[in-house]
């Protein structure tokens, strides 16, 4: 169940401030200023829902309001509405909308969010005072402080400096906020960070406390990117494009601040985002809370910031846009399709121009009109059987891509994600690919899934192998004919990614090492029988030995193939040799945490 919205109405709340933190307001109180009071109007276990109230209890208007208070470890605001609320550390602010900071004499308002965790607010201030009234001092809070300039950047340090704020009973101090976390308090308008990473993105603003203690409004943000390092963005011409997956934030916990963590942001140059639905013909959102409806926290999110409620765009749009801010090298495709919805294209090829024109139409949606530099189309396959069989003709898949370049124009990227089928009569054979290169940028050949265990029996192969070689299952399923046929159809060369798969194929019941041997059935995988990351399969099966190009292992009756750094590196000198537009990658959440399987492409293809 997702929590997301204020409270249905019929839940009763108490609104009490926290029994021994805020005492109730006394008679002698009444002409004070204002108070807060807090009541939680939700619990569900893991989570809760949380309600502010602040009042103006003084005989003069308060211009704004800010609330502050500390949580115990474990607990956190994940999402709010109707205030903006940051973090450093367990310490929590949160401060007026533009809309509802005025407050008339005896006016209130409330904010709300959700929390994780189970503790309760202590340490309440109102505008650096007392929330029970006793001492909330009256003024405005200062200023924003002019935009910060950095200068003198190294590799471990940065000079930060800025406009003074203004405030009616004068400016105490600054706070300087590192990625939306506090480094430091100084009295002057300069500051110097230091002990940071060396060819890292920081963030940088500046907030501006008065002598009540009343911190004003955020200045604007100042990017630095500190020298050396290993994090500049991937140089050359070759394409290096990692699929994405929607689905991913749930099970498998990957989001998109994990390219930044991992490394791999500053060593792709495309991301193609999977997958867009196609249904009664048109592109269309498949999981919209996925794609720009989920909030993210603070440390959640790629630029340090939490999303609120009232915000136009959240979810992995949102952080998207934000990836894009920090690394503006990389371009990000929308990519429609995929195995599941493959079905879909059928329709959609009977009309390819009302098809090209309603993906048009979701991808320059104004809410996330800066987040996609393309589309690619994932369709498995035409006028051939994947999931479905389809029967549109040889001509189809061309006519569709030759619409999608027509709406598109040449501002955007057009690619298409296709199979890697390489015998004779197979599904190469099948379209119009040759005809169709000349309204795309690339293609991505799909050079793996040619053998595994949806044939439980074996016999035992490499599912991605680079080459054939003596014993292969299957004449033309390998890397190297595949990309020879498309050649042959004229496709250019530099219009051809060589796919890798961040994943192995297994079978188990496995008699023998080596490639070849009869199975019982699929081994064991995490999310599905006969398919496991590469993060898991690099310690629990280790490699044992390689053939046509990539590497297979055996531990007790297992027998899997996958491809390693070593394996990848060899391919990405193959690619490079056949004059091959680059690779891609399905997909980044099968990675290590540290980003290996990437970092060999990029310094494959570099």
């Amino acid at each position: 169940m997702r929590f997301r919205h204020r409270a249905a109405a019929g839940f009763a709340t108490l609104l009490l401030p926290f029994a021994g933190l805020v005492g109730l307001a006394s008679p002698a109180q009444a002409a004070t200023t204002a108070t807060a009071t807090y009541a939680k109007t939700q619990d569900w276990g893991t989570g809760f829902e949380g309600k502010w109230t602040v009042k103006n209890t003084g005989t003069t208007s308060l211009s704004s309001w800010t609330v502050e208070w500390d949580f115990p470890s474990g607990t956190s605001v994940t999402s709010a509405w109707d205030a903006d609320v940051t973090s450093s550390g367990t310490h929590w602010t949160a401060k007026n909308k533009s809309w509802n900071g005025t407050l008339a004499p005896g006016a209130s308002v409330s904010f709300g969010f959700n929390g994780a965790g189970s503790g309760s607010p202590a340490n309440c201030k109102l505008n650096g005072g007392s929330c029970d009234g006793g001492s909330t001092p009256g003024d405005a809070a200062p200023s924003a402080p002019g935009t910060p300039t950095a200068s003198g950047i190294t590799d471990t340090s940065v000079k930060l400096a800025w406009s003074a704020a203004t405030d009616d009973k004068g400016v105490k101090n600054y706070d300087v906020l590192r990625d939306g976390a506090k480094v430091a308090t100084v009295t002057t308008t300069s500051y110097t960070d230091t002990g940071l990473t060396a060819g890292t993105d920081y963030s940088y603003t500046v907030q501006a406390r008065d002598t009540a203690d009343q911190t004003g409004p955020a200045s604007g943000a100042v990017a630095v990117h500190t020298t050396g390092g290993t994090t500049e963005p991937p140089t050359g011409d070759k394409v290096k494009l990692g699929y994405f997956t929607e689905w991913g934030v749930y099970g498998r916990n990957y989001h998109v601040k994990n390219l930044v963590t991992s490394g791999s942001a500053s060593k792709i140059t495309h991301i193609n985002y999977a997958f867009g639905n196609v249904k009664n013909g048109q592109c269309t959102v498949d999981d919209t809370y996925a794609a720009y409806d989920k909030a993210y926290t603070a440390d959640q999110s790629v630029s340090g910031v939490a999303d609120t409620w009232d915000q136009p765009l959240r979810g992995n749009f949102n952080q998207l846009r934000e990836l894009k801010a920090k690394y503006p090298n990389i371009k990000v495709l929308y990519s429609f399709g995929g195995w599941t919805y493959s079905g879909g294209f059928a329709q959609a090829a009977a009309n390819p121009a009302a098809f090209a024109a309603s993906c048009k139409s979701v991808i320059e949606d104004p809410r996330w009109a800066d987040v996609f530099d393309g589309i690619d189309i994932d369709w498995e396959y035409p006028n051939a059987c994947g999931l479905t069989c389809d029967t549109s003709g040889a001509a189809a898949f061309k006519n569709l891509m030759g619409a999608l370049r027509s709406t598109f124009g040449p501002n955007y990227l057009v690619t298409a994600a296709i199979t890697a089928d390489g015998s004779s009569g197979g599904k190469i054979d099948a379209a119009d690919y040759g005809g169709a290169s000349q309204y795309v940028d690339w293609y991505n050949v799909m050079t793996y899934d040619y053998f595994g265990a949806f044939n439980a029996q074996g016999p035992t192969a490499p599912h991605s192998p680079l080459t054939s070689y003596a014993g292969i299952p299957q004449a033309g399923f390998n890397s190297a004919d595949a990309i020879a046929k498309l050649k042959s159809k004229g496709v250019a060369s530099k219009k051809l990614l060589l796919g890798i798969g961040f994943y192995g194929r297994g079978w188990t019941g496995v008699t023998q090492a080596a490639p070849g041997g009869s199975a019982t059935g699929a081994a064991p995988g995490t999310y599905e029988a006969g398919i496991e990351d590469y993060k898991i399969l690099k310690t629990s099966c280790p490699a044992t030995g390689t053939v046509a190009g990539t590497a297979y292992a055996y531990c007790g009756n297992n027998w899997w193939s996958y491809d390693t750094p070593a394996t990848i590196a060899g391919k990405m000198t193959w690619a490079k040799n056949q004059g091959l537009g680059g690779a891609f990658f399905w997909e980044f959440s099968g990675d290590t945490a540290g980003g290996e399987l990437v970092s060999a492409i990029n310094s494959g293809l570099s």
